[in-house]
């Protein structure tokens, strides 16, 4: 183990003893610094801020900027909580264009907001140095170098040695080359907030510091959907029908007792700052060393050190006191950053530490912010969960959450960074938050490669076909908390492993790593090592048929009295058709923006199946993305309710199965299966749906929905199945049995029907007016059988399914 300075670890805790008590000056400096403009709080508001950090600060400029009379109020100072002790880079080359775009707002920003304000906002620009250790990362720089130009960035590729022409205290041996940014630089917080804050107050602000928010009132509107209507404080109450939670490390805490949900993980995130370094000066360029993980912060004359490591300590919750507050430096922990500190910058090992920084930092599963409107509580917005890069994102996210709180939507596409790109499901689940928060915070400076897949958080939900497709081969993907078939491996079985936590954590390391290194197979900026492979099945769909498991596709029935208006409000195409009619068509903003494309199949009432329910006039069948699933049902949702319209939405996307044949004999493949003539164009004409029965084996059948549409370009089909034809539920007797939503029994017995292939029971039922029970009451009821908790359709037969008319017992076989 490395020993700075070649000191001894006790002298090493000694040093850190020392600084501590210079920490805990600036702390203290910081809680008595006060931008408050004044200790009373308005009535009311048009949007009230909760949270004084970089997001809050830059939220309320942006807003108040644009005529909106906005309030913030933070519970100690302006800076508190992560803001105060962040390194502050501000880097403008990332692998995504709307990142680009948000990281030039804020630098713009930083660059003008003194001549606005009179403040200096502590911008330097230094430049910054991208450093390589290998063939793969440098080509990762080209490409990075190759989009910055599309936006005029100015960059370029070095050798090591005229990198250390930039740098001179780098050690040339140590790493393969290097990209270099100019325009990079790096930005003091608490100044950046003062100045921000000065323009605002400015501008017709109100910043109220010392005042906690106990809690968010709500209200329900006409709908019975919840609103914001205010928040209580220490220092009273506050009407408005706007919130931004851009509460940091305490984003959930916030908005918990409201019974929403926010993946958000809190962790310790440290960097060092050396002694004053010979040949250091505030103009050398900051350093990211993404295969070392680790970068260097240029703070005068000394390095600020810190880095992504594999086993961060994690956080349940942060102390809601904890306003300037820092943990000690768990130095097993950091020794794997200054191993790689020393590799790349010998000298740095000799110079010693004047202070460590360790504090509270928020992340989240895919390692970008959660922003936007929140889509249970209406005039509720988040900003918050920005991963270290809260000054970086922070001018940029800011100015775009003022156009979606002001015009209900961004300029930019902001669908990564949309709270929405969650659902419920996975906003609630937090072990899934917490694997994928950590993989996503170790991977934070991994090459970014095209089919790079997440190895936590999977299995999270998967389709009745799930079993059947690792069968066979199929090497999963992972989009929206659901595991999809990427392609399929002809003579391999590749299994997903149960995370491993990179061995930390008392988690021992996966030794079945076929998975991994199937994936890792293809993790390449060239042609993949599968890519003949997936080239095959896509020119067997072409030439003769193929199909597609689409499961995790969003499945959603819009009903009732308004659902005309609703769909002609929403979607681009023309909706006035025909019965069973199928539509492709987009689902628009009030800007005219695309949300989503979708599929819409014009449907009637029918038997009380999943696929097939029944409703008063006319419904629509909405297939929509897996990828973006939630997004999309929220939108249609919101705009129905801002419309007032009455109509609803129902979820069927877990209760649906979906095979998507596609190719010239698709028809062929299908029609073995089913008498229904899929040839009748007018029964079934491009575009278009229609029930049908489909034989499952020579004893069973089961009724699906059908649509006649492709994406391929080539003759082809969706069959849509109720969950229970598409898997096997065990049942043993005793489970609960319902008709039409009530309880009218339970199973005496429960068995498997091998030659049926589906589990089959044995119930009385009951009356619960009294009536007599007869065979049209029995056979009129849509049954549903409560396993585990989970209720699953059923069919129910009056006599057996297998040879109802006893015709075999009798020797008489067809």
């Amino acid at each position: 183990m490395f020993r700075l300075g070649k000191q001894s670890v006790a002298k090493f805790k000694e040093q850190i003893g020392g600084q501590r008590s210079l920490v805990g000056r600036i702390s203290s400096e910081l809680a008595k610094r006060s931008l408050s403009s004044g200790s009373s709080l308005p009535e009311s508001a048009d949007v009230v801020i909760i949270g004084g950090g970089s997001a809050g600060c830059n939220t309320l400029y942006q807003l108040t900027k644009r005529g909106i009379r906005a309030v913030l109020l933070e519970k100690a100072k302006l800076t508190a909580g992560t803001t105060w002790h962040t390194a502050g880079l501000v880097w403008r080359l990332r692998p995504n264009d709307v990142e680009i775009k948000l990281l030039a707002s804020t630098r713009n920003l930083l660059m003008s907001l003194e001549e606005e304000t009179g403040y200096n906002s502590g911008w330097i620009n230094n430049g910054g140095l991208f450093i390589s250790h290998s063939d793969e990362r440098l080509d990762e720089y080209k490409r990075l170098a190759t989009l910055g130009k599309c936006f005029g960035i100015e960059s370029q590729i070095l050798s090591p040695h005229e990198a250390q022409k930039v740098f001179p205290l780098l050690d040339p041996t140590s790493f393969t080359g290097a990209l270099y940014s100019p325009g990079d630089g790096v930005v003091d917080p608490a100044m950046m907030c003062t100045a921000l804050t000065k323009a605002a107050l400015a501008n017709g602000g109100t910043v109220v510091e010392d005042c906690t928010a106990t809690k968010i009132v709500t209200g329900e509107n006409l709908l019975g959907v919840k609103d914001v209507r205010g928040i209580v404080t220490n220092k009273g109450t506050i009407r408005t029908n706007t919130v931004v939670n851009a509460t940091g490390v305490w984003g959930r805490d916030l908005i918990e007792p409201l019974g929403i949900h926010l993946p958000l993980i809190p962790m310790k995130h440290a960097y060092v700052v050396s002694e004053t370094m010979e040949g250091i000066h505030q103009m050398l360029p900051n350093i990211r060393d993404h295969d070392y993980s680790i970068y260097f912060r240029i703070q005068g004359k000394s390095i600020c050190m810190g880095g992504y490591e594999n086993n961060p300590v994690l956080l349940d919750r942060v102390p809601g006191d904890f306003h300037f507050g820092l943990y000690d430096l768990d130095y097993s922990v950091f020794d794997t950053h200054i191993q790689g500190a020393v590799k790349l910058c010998p000298e740095f090992g000799t110079a010693g530490i004047k202070s460590t920084i360790c504090g509270p930092e928020s992340f989240t599963p895919d390692h970008k912010p959660l922003m936007g409107p929140d889509p249970l509580i209406n005039g509720l917005f988040h900003n918050c969960g920005f991963n270290s890069a809260g000054m970086m994102l922070g001018a940029g996210c800011a100015e775009q959450l003022a156009q979606w709180i002001i015009h209900d939507r961004p300029d930019l596409h902001m669908f990564a960074y949309d709270v929405r790109r969650f659902s419920p499901k996975q906003k609630k689940a937090l072990n899934w938050a917490t694997e994928r928060s950590h993989e996503a915070y170790a991977k934070n400076y991994s090459i970014v490669f095209p089919h790079d897949e997440a190895l936590a958080g999977r299995n999270f939900t998967v389709d009745p076909f799930h079993k059947q497709m690792i069968q066979h081969g199929a090497v999963m993907e992972e989009r929206h908390g659901w595991e999809r078939p990427g392609y399929f491996l002809p003579e391999d079985t590749v299994v997903v492993q149960s995370y491993d936590w990179y061995g930390y954590y008392d988690y021992p390391k996966n030794t079945n790593t076929n998975y991994e290194d199937t994936l890792k197979k293809d993790y390449t900026f060239g042609f993949p090592e599968h890519h003949d492979l997936i080239g095959e099945e896509a020119l067997t769909c072409r030439h003769d048929a193929a199909m597609f498991n689409l499961s995790y596709f969003s499945k959603l029935f819009l009903t009732g009295s308004q659902a005309k208006e609703a769909v002609e409000w929403i979607f681009t195409g023309d909706l006035n058709k025909p019965i069973n009619k199928t539509v492709y068509t987009c689902a628009l903003n009030k800007r005219g923006g695309v949300e989503a494309d979708v599929t819409i199949s014009v449907v009637e009432s029918g038997q009380g199946e999943l696929h097939d329910p029944i409703f008063k006039g006319r419904g629509y069948y909405i297939v929509a993305g897996g990828a973006s699933a939630y997004h999309t049902k929220s939108h249609i949702w919101a705009a129905i309710q801002e419309k007032a319209l009455r109509a609803v939405v129902n979820d069927h996307t877990e209760e649906l199965g979906v095979l998507s044949i596609q190719g010239p004999k698709s028809r062929e493949i299908i029609q073995k299966i089913t008498d229904f003539d899929l040839s009748d164009e007018e029964k079934l004409p491009p575009n278009s749906t229609a029930i049908l029965s489909i034989q499952i084996n020579p004893f069973y059948k089961c009724n699906v929905r059908i649509l006649r549409v492709s994406f391929v370009g080539e003759l082809g089909y969706e069959l849509h199945i109720p969950e229970e034809s598409c898997n096997d539920v065990p049942i043993w007797g005793l489970e609960a049995v319902y008709r039409n939503g009530e309880i009218v029994g339970h199973l005496r017995r429960g068995e498997y029907g091998y030659t049926l292939q589906k589990p089959i029971g044995q119930a009385y039922i009951t009356r619960k007016d009294g009536d007599y029970i007869t065979n049209e009451y029995i056979k009129s009821g849509h049954y549903q059988i409560e396993i585990m908790g989970k209720l699953h359709d059923a069919q129910c037969h009056l006599r057996s399914p297998f040879d109802p008319k006893g015709e075999r017992i009798l020797g008489i076989y067809k």
